[in-house]
């Protein structure tokens, strides 16, 4: 069976910085894409940044300059730096995979427990 677990949320103060870990057990024979999502209280989730298995990256406009999505293949583990956070990054972040677990299954999606952001002073 498959898991993502996510690490490294925290509280943080506005201008600081955080790292998130995303790791996977269990089987992979493939992992299309990684992503991150949050979601604030009250609000509805968001894609934050992704990465293909080629390393290409996208961001949502509020992060873009901020945030750096990372991934290595060999340990199925994607990374997020956030800089210069501000308030409203607080969230819960969630890990997404869009993977197959063996050869010729359906490929299928995997979401973390997610991990939260606090920024506040």
């Amino acid at each position: 069976q498959v898991q993502l677990v996510e690490s490294g949320g925290g509280l943080v103060q506005p201008g600081g910085s955080l790292r998130l870990s995303c790791g996977s057990s269990g089987r992979w024979f493939r992992i299309y894409a990684m992503k991150w999502y949050r979601q604030a209280p009250g609000k509805q989730r968001e894609l934050v940044a992704g990465i293909t298995e080629d390393g290409n990256t996208n961001y949502a406009d509020s992060v873009k300059g901020r945030f750096a999505i990372s991934r290595d293949n060999p340990k199925n583990t994607v990374y997020l730096q956030m800089n210069s956070l501000k308030p409203e990054d607080t969230a819960v972040y969630y890990c997404y995979a869009d993977g197959q677990k063996y050869p010729y299954t359906p490929r299928a999606t995997y979401w973390g427990q997610g991990t939260q952001v606090t920024v506040s002073s």
